[in-house]
C-alpha cells in the first residue's frame, strides 16, 4: 500500500494557503518566473504551483461530449416546431336504417293495435309489442315463426273463417201438384206460363216427364233447360 500524502500536498489546500498570503500582502503577485517590473515598484514574485494534469484521453472525451451537447442543442433549436395532425373526418359507422313495417295486429292480445316492426321481423315479435298473449289463448295453428309483410293484418287466438256454405236449392217442384201461383214463381216462367201448365195438366193429366214441358206454348228448349233443374213429376 502507498503512502498517504502529507496534508500540505493537496492542491485544495495549498491553493487555500496561497489565498491567505494575498489577503495579507497584496503587493504579492504569482508569475511562473521572476522578471522586473519597470512601471512600478518591485513586487516580490512567487511562482505558482505546478498542478496536475489531466490525461489526454480524459480531455478527449470531454471534448467530444461537449461537441455532441452543442450539436444536439442546436440540431433542437432549428427544427421546426411539431403541427398538430389534422382532424380526422368522423366516418358514420352507422348502417343503414332498416325499412320497418306496419302491422295490424287483432284478437286475443293485451293491447291490439298497429305496431311497427323492423324488415325481417317474425309473427311473434308483432304478438309481443302488442302487449302479449292473453291467458289461455288458442293460436289456432297461427305459426309464430312467420316473417311479417307491410300491411297485414295479424289475427291471434281468432280461428279461420270457414267458407260460406252453398246456398240451399229450394225443393223440386212437382209439375203435377204445383198451383200457378207457385209455377209463377219459377225464373223465366210468369204468371201466362203458369196458367197454360196447368190447363195443360187438366186437359191431358199428369206429366209422365218435364220433357212434356215442351207442349206448353210458350216453353223452348233454353227455358226448358233452365227449369229442368227446378221441377219434377
Amino acid at each position: 500500500m502507498l503512502p498517504r500524502p502529507h496534508q500540505d500536498d493537496r492542491p485544495s489546500e495549498r491553493l487555500a494557503a496561497l489565498a491567505a498570503k494575498v489577503t495579507a500582502d497584496p503587493t504579492l503577485v504569482f508569475a511562473r518566473s521572476e522578471t522586473s517590473d519597470e512601471h512600478g515598484p518591485p513586487r516580490r514574485r512567487f511562482a505558482l504551483p505546478h498542478l496536475p494534469r489531466l490525461p489526454r484521453r480524459s480531455l478527449l472525451a470531454i471534448g467530444v461530449a461537449v461537441a455532441c451537447a452543442v450539436i444536439g442543442l442546436a440540431s433542437w433549436w432549428r427544427s421546426p416546431a411539431a403541427e398538430p395532425a389534422p382532424d380526422l373526418a368522423l366516418v358514420s359507422t352507422t348502417a343503414a336504417a332498416a325499412p320497418e313495417l306496419v302491422v295490424n295486429v287483432i284478437g286475443e292480445v293485451t293491447t291490439p293495435g298497429l305496431v311497427t316492426v323492423t324488415s325481417g321481423a317474425r309473427v311473434a315479435d308483432a304478438v309481443r309489442l302488442a302487449g302479449g298473449l292473453k291467458p289461455g289463448t288458442d293460436l289456432h295453428n297461427l305459426n309464430l315463426a312467420r316473417k311479417l309483410t307491410d300491411g297485414e293484418q295479424l289475427a291471434v287466438g281468432i280461428p279461420p273463417q270457414a267458407a260460406p256454405a252453398a246456398a240451399a236449392l229450394p225443393p223440386k217442384l212437382n209439375l203435377n201438384t204445383a198451383t200457378a201461383t207457385e209455377l209463377d214463381a219459377l225464373p223465366g216462367v210468369g204468371p201466362v206460363t203458369a196458367q197454360r201448365i196447368v190447363d195443360h195438366r187438366t186437359r191431358k193429366g199428369p206429366f209422365a216427364s218435364v220433357d212434356q214441358l215442351r207442349e206448353v206454348e210458350g216453353i223452348g228448349d233454353s227455358k226448358l233447360a233452365k227449369l229442368s233443374d227446378m221441377v219434377h213429376t
